[in-house]
């Protein structure tokens, strides 16, 4: 998550942005490729919907240590965290932000493109509007950006974390992951190249700037234990009121069965 990352995402996205811009046709003209006729698509050739449960899965996977280690903390303050607090934040805070709040609540309901499987181009009722244009009439859930492929693309999250010799491996089957599932929905005449390629991006921005307020920027940067800390001190109230009581009484429970408790 670096200066050169970003400046990668940025041409991409300035690229794809103005030759689509220009050329809006070529959304079409992509998505040609997949339409069958008669409001059919090309599915590729697996059951995309047990492909589509399976990277709900792969995205849960690769987010559930995250959450896990964040849920261990809660219940027992005092444990070391199972991982880095700065990871912990990012991977979280990422997914809430990026699939979550700016593609599936703020674009994706907000944003009236019509799906390629609504165009008149493909039988459907609906005129192309290009990628910049949200006058559309789809009032929810509607095309720009591609949901499923963001979650994919998020899992840029995970590699951001990952051991230094892994992180380049991990990027690249990261992106390798997003495209391909947007490639899925394009195929079901779900979404428009310039979703997917957007939907990459957003996720990318978010996950940028996050990883430069927890990592490179000095005014915000945290450390792993300033973390670690503050999660503690919010956790303890709740273990001091109800764990540690529950914990207590489980243990005395045990004594009498065994024999072994206090005499009063």
């Amino acid at each position: 998550m670096n200066r050169t990352g970003l400046l990668i995402c940025l041409a991409i996205a300035a690229a794809v942005g103005i030759v689509f811009a220009l050329y809006p046709e070529l959304d079409v003209t992509l998505s040609s490729y997949f339409y069958a006729g008669g409001h059919r698509w090309h599915v590729l050739d697996w059951p995309s919907g047990i492909v589509r449960e399976a990277v709900s899965w792969i995205v849960t996977l690769v987010a559930a240590p995250a959450f896990i280690a964040l849920a261990v903390k809660w219940v027992l303050p005092r444990r070391p965290l199972l991982m880095p607090g700065r990871a912990i934040v990012l991977m979280i805070s990422t997914l809430a932000l990026g699939p979550g709040l700016m593609v599936n609540i703020i674009l994706k309901d907000n944003w009236g493109r019509p799906r390629p499987q609504f165009l008149t181009e493909f039988g459907g009722p609906a005129p192309l509007l290009p990628w910049w244009d949200p006058r559309g009439k789809c009032d929810k859930n509607c095309s720009f950006v591609a949901g499923e492929p963001s979650g994919a693309f998020w899992t840029m999250a995970g590699a951001a974390v990952a051991p230094p010799h892994w992180r380049a491996a991990a990027y690249g089957a990261a992106i390798v992951f997003g495209s391909a599932v947007g490639v899925l929905r394009m195929s079901a005449g779900g979404h428009f190249f310039t979703d997917v390629v957007f939907s990459g991006v957003v996720v990318f921005l978010v996950i940028w700037l996050v990883h430069g307020l927890l990592y490179r920027w000095r005014a915000t940067r945290l450390t792993d234990a300033d973390i670690e800390r503050a999660l503690e001190r919010l956790a303890m109230p709740g273990y001091d009121a109800l764990i540690r009581p529950s914990y207590d009484a489980v243990v005395r429970i045990a004594q009498r069965l065994r024999g072994t408790a206090p005499r009063g």
